[in-house]
């Protein structure tokens, strides 16, 4: 790698990392790197580029001759090096692995769950009232309510359930100090969703009559062939962290927020048509997702910064999100800002396929917190902004 000086580097975070604890005081940096220095190395997980502007985000989204998804999006790797369907697939494959999910998350569709989530916060609000006066809300309702929803869409059995928090947090969250825990948990997932996988098709395909996602995938075809067990493996893998994490994450930052600022959690409170609206605004300020990865596919220039062909680049969508040039106030969180086109859920053909059921699950359980409950604040300041650690509040305070 060339040094800084050679690469034209004036202002560069060689340590920019966008994961745990670097989290806490992100977007400090990111006023200071989209201030001073939009496009930067660091050298952190193998040594990246980082793109923080929106402009050039979104330019980067569109353009995937440039900039390719694979190896992975992720980066760190999420607990396996096999690419993840549809995510990491690049053109042409990618529009004929993406469409067979895209009818399942449909707006109509997703509506259809709209009782059945109403239904589920409601109850995991009663059992967040009778908990207690200080009760964990990330254990109670933001991590539950994902993981119960997505599983019934998905078709999980309810008795496996209560490992799947475990997986999440080592596979996704132990994966930069720890990438051997990320692994082993890894290979249990794998495990679990071929052995998921040997049950249904043993059952044969009369024996359910649902329609939940892995039925869905067993009956799909890609180019007139079923999809290979290693193909159907990659889609359940994804689904599964993508569907349980990063809507919990949202509903927990949200909820972080609201307790420490009373005045919008009364507003909203009282006007609860407004909460899709701070659902918006929270998604792109306080996102699950702040940064996905690409590699470069040939030799390009991004605000002056030469990029060299493979090189692994990242998206700092957190960055992006609050880019003065787009936001009035960037990092002020408005709860009824307008024209809020943010990049939570990313942009171009690998936009995020769950935006839709993340935002209703988010929406919902908002609205039936704030109706259950009168008031709440923090009863640990420590706790931090991100993540689906825990989110001790005060109730009724």
């Amino acid at each position: 790698m060339s040094t800084e000086t050679e690469r034209g580097l004036s202002h560069n975070k060689s340590d920019f990392d966008f994961h745990g604890r670097s989290l806490d005081n992100i977007f400090d940096e990111y006023q200071d790197i989209l201030a001073n220095g939009p496009v930067g190395h660091s050298n952190k997980y193998g040594g990246f580029w980082y793109i923080t502007k929106s402009e050039d985000i979104f330019n980067a989204e569109q353009d995937p001759d440039t900039f390719a998804v694979g190896p992975s999006m992720l980066l760190p790797a999420f607990g396996t090096d096999v690419p993840l369907i549809p995510i990491d697939i690049d053109p042409p494959a990618h529009a004929d692995f993406r469409k067979i999910l895209l009818p399942m998350f449909t707006p109509m569709n997703i509506s259809k769950l709209t009782p059945g989530m109403r239904e589920t916060a409601q109850q995991l609000c009663q059992e967040v009232l009778t908990a207690g006066d200080v009760v964990d809300v990330s254990a109670k309702l933001a991590r539950p309510m994902p993981t119960i929803i997505f599983s019934r869409l998905a078709g999980y059995p309810e008795q496996d359930w209560p490992i799947f928090d475990r997986w999440i947090d080592e596979i996704i969250y132990e994966r930069t100090a720890h990438p051997e825990t990320a692994y082993a948990a890894g290979r249990e997932l794998n495990d679990y969703f071929d052995r998921l996988l040997d049950e249904r098709e043993k059952a044969g395909p009369g024996a359910d009559a649902s329609n939940d996602l892995i039925t869905q995938l067993l009956k799909a075809e890609v180019k007139g062939r079923k999809l290979t067990r290693e193909e159907l493996l990659s889609y359940c893998y994804l689904l599964f962290l993508a569907g349980l994490d990063t809507t919990a994450w949202a509903i927990r930052s949200a909820l972080w927020y609201l307790a420490g600022n009373p005045q919008a959690q009364q507003q909203l409170r009282e006007d609860p048509d407004l909460i899709p609206t701070a659902a918006e605004e929270f998604l792109r300020t306080l996102s699950p997702v702040q940064a996905m990865a690409r590699t470069a596919k040939k030799d390009t220039v991004v605000r002056g910064q030469e990029i060299k062909a493979g090189e692994r680049v990242v998206l700092v969508f957190g960055a992006g999100n609050r880019d003065p040039e787009v936001y009035e106030e960037p990092n002020d969180i408005k709860i009824d800002r307008e024209d809020n086109r943010h990049l939570a859920f990313g942009g171009g053909i690998h936009r995020c396929l769950g935006s839709n059921l993340g935002r209703a699950e988010m929406v919902i359980a908002m609205e039936e917190f704030l109706k259950a409950v009168p008031h709440f604040e923090r009863a640990n300041d420590d706790e931090p902004w991100h993540g689906v650690g825990p989110l001790t509040l005060k109730i009724g305070a």
